[in-house]
């Protein structure tokens, strides 16, 4: 009795001191030391405070959604045609789990060398049953009063949600428990049961979203950053509408050929339907234009000063080029209006762009050193692709193809003076293709003999790397045991702030934040979503009411605010009077305005071309060139980690580890594991 008493006050002491620390559901709390999942309920439910914090505790569970790359709880960049790292991979130590998958060794008894890594099917159901113990209890706390008890309960349902939405698109259809909690002690009958379909699982996701939306405050407080919101909720949904729309998922070739065989065993349901909806584009591009509609975002815009590049002369098929934005390219900084959201130096707690983001310290402790050239005390092996240059394109709009037939792009030669615009220093004798490109390009890449500024640092500062074989940061340069240049001769370079630096007198970074979803894909969303359609239709979103056609006017107004905000022509009359055109044109931006924000990886699935895309051999600058002349090749890197990847129709998901398997029969495997 006298221990249980003791044992209670500690309790009540360390909920005290967590809960004075908790500013938001991200600065997750690691509640399980204190409340685990049958110890004293009785206890975590006692008051309001201990409630709210047990309801963090069950948000802190999830991995940071930076973490896409190393020990990546998802399979992200590195699984993709967007990215990759000189490691072989495989082997004891890998950390890079999305080269794991894209070369085939994850496997339901496979999943990484490491925690936390793509196995992660179970630590969401955790989740999910704290938060039905959470909604089953929310009446026993006395001193929560019925604001508080909304509040609660409207977070508690989008963490539930956000699970599924977890589990929907990197395992596919979920079991849906609803509001039951299963009891870990419960025998196997009880617990057992079969998948819902993913017809089924997407709408129960959506819906919980949509209940979660009605509960959740609109605008959340500075110190509340990274608390998700009314508009988060909206979001998501209009994310998750698009890919139940997109062809993958929606009936067709792409959805019969990758599932039209997958069937639940417990009643031969087929888990994908094959039957084509065309409303589901209209209830996708309703779910983006009510975000559109809130009033609340806009794409983040730096004004331009008399360091901002002027605008590219001549070009015809916009009218509106010129006009001053958001109605046209000019008055505002493309470089420094992108830049600026991924660096650290716009603040993302104003951020309007950022719908849901947090703050975290992976893109500077893996993504941005991951990136600086070893020379600066990086590891310069957080590489992209030459698809990933080629698919930007000049500063005129332009493709390079386009480009290439009066000289303004080139693959010969290299440039004779030096440039600086929005405080970005180009050397002179850069090679040509890197020349006259658009500013998300500079604001992106990292390519050979570009300047790493590293201000911050007195000692090492505005550094040309080159990554020539010879030369300090290429792979004559650096340890022969390590990979650390980039086997593609390019590194992301988005994350990197010019202040940053790891090495030297005064070295420091700034501090950054990631955005789980920001504003300009919505933008895109939207575009694509309307371009979908051949007919009118009339959907009901919520409590509201959307009649939805495709409509040119709409699709510009939105696809071109993200061009004219990267400096860019919008789409011409011409384009946008042909829908495959359109839907290319959205396949570019993505993959250009999105790099390494893990939406490729999806993007191509649910597009059903990810056999396509993976199947194009990935290609770089030679790392063995000592010279200029040798250097600038495009070559498929020799390494392991090229060789050994595989395409096969199973890697649109992640596998269910094999022990969930066991433990429930009822429960069908994904597709080809």
């Amino acid at each position: 009795m006298k221990t249980s008493l003791i044992n209670r006050i500690v309790l009540a002491i360390m909920m005290i001191q967590l809960i004075a620390m908790a500013t938001s559901c991200k600065d997750y709390l690691n509640i399980d030391d204190y409340f685990d999942d049958e110890f004293n309920i009785d206890s975590a439910f006692s008051n309001a405070r201990n409630m709210e914090a047990y309801m963090w505790g069950a948000a802190a569970t999830f991995p940071d959604e930076s973490n896409t790359i190393r020990y990546g709880y998802t399979p992200g960049p590195m699984a993709t045609d967007e990215g990759l790292n000189g490691l072989t991979g495989g082997g004891s130590g890998n950390v890079y789990y999305g080269m794991d998958f894209a070369t085939g060794r994850t496997t339901s008894d496979f999943f990484g060398d490491g925690s936390p890594n793509l196995n992660r099917w179970g630590s969401y159901y955790k989740i999910i049953r704290k938060c039905n113990t959470i909604l089953q209890n929310l009446d026993r706390p006395r001193d929560l009063n019925n604001m508080d008890r909304l509040r609660i309960e409207g977070y508690t349902r989008f963490i539930r949600a956000y699970a599924y939405y977890n589990i929907l698109v990197d395992y596919g259809p979920a079991i849906l428990l609803g509001d039951e909690v299963v009891n870990t002690n419960a025998p196997l009958e009880e617990y057992d049961r079969p998948r819902a379909t993913y017809d089924e699982t997407m709408d129960y996701t959506c819906g919980e979203f949509e209940k979660a939306a009605q509960l959740l405050p609109k605008e959340i407080s500075i110190l509340d950053f990274g608390r998700p919101n009314k508009g988060a909720a909206f979001a998501l949904v209009a994310r998750l509408r698009l890919i139940h729309a997109s062809p993958l998922f929606n009936g067709g070739p792409a959805a019969n050929s990758y599932f039209g065989t997958w069937k639940r065993k417990t009643d031969q349901v087929n888990y994908v339907s094959q039957q084509y909806k065309e409303e589901r584009w209209a209830l996708a591009a309703a779910a983006a234009k009510r975000v559109m509609d809130m009033g609340q975002y806009s794409l983040h815009t730096v004004l331009k000063d008399d360091k901002t590049p002027a605008l590219p002369q001549g070009v015809k098929s916009d009218p509106n080029f010129y006009g001053q934005y958001p109605n046209g390219a000019d008055g505002i900084d493309p470089f420094k209006s992108y830049s600026d959201i991924f660096t650290g130096e716009a603040v993302a707690e104003i951020n309007k762009e950022i719908i849901w983001g947090r703050n975290t310290s992976y893109l500077v402790t893996t993504i941005s050193q991951g990136s600086m050239p070893p020379s600066l005390g990086g590891w310069g092996r957080f590489c992209v692709t030459q698809k990933v240059v080629d698919a930007y394109l000049m500063d005129d709009g332009r493709t390079k193809e386009e480009a290439s037939v009066d000289g303004y792009y080139s693959e010969t030669g290299f440039t004779t003076k030096p440039r600086n615009f929005s405080g970005y220093p180009l050397n002179s004798g850069v090679y040509n293709m890197y020349a006259n490109r658009e500013m998300r390009f500079y604001a992106s890449v990292g390519f050979n003999e570009a300047v790493w500024q590293a201000q911050s640092s007195a000692s090492v500062n505005n550094y040309t790397a080159k990554y020539y074989y010879q030369d300090a940061d290429g792979r004559g340069g650096v340890s022969a045991t390590s990979p650390n240049y980039p086997i593609t001769g390019y590194v992301i370079k988005k994350y990197n702030h010019p202040m940053d630096a790891f090495q030297g007198t005064g070295a420091r970074h700034m501090k950054k934040a990631y955005s789980i979803i920001r504003y300009a894909e919505i933008l895109l969303s939207y575009a694509e979503a309307i371009n979908n359609l051949t007919g009118t239709h009339t959907v009901q979103l919520g409590d509201q009411q959307y009649t939805i056609s495709r409509n040119v006017d709409e699709i510009k107004s939105a696809f071109n605010l993200v061009r004219y905000r990267a400096g860019l022509p919008g789409l011409s009359a011409d384009q946008l009077d042909q829908k495959t055109t359109v839907q290319k044109q959205v396949e570019r931006e993505r993959m250009v305005e999105l790099l390494w924000e893990n939406r490729r990886f999806y993007d191509v699935r649910r597009w059903g071309i990810y056999e396509e895309t993976e199947r194009e051999p990935i290609r770089g600058m030679n790392p063995d060139g000592a010279t200029k002349e040798t250097y600038y090749q495009r070559v498929i890197p020799g390494t392991s980690s090229f060789l050994t990847r595989v395409v096969d129709k199973k890697l649109v998901w992640v596998p269910i580890p094999r022990a969930e398997m066991r433990r429930l029969p009822s429960l069908d495997q994904n597709p080809g594991y």
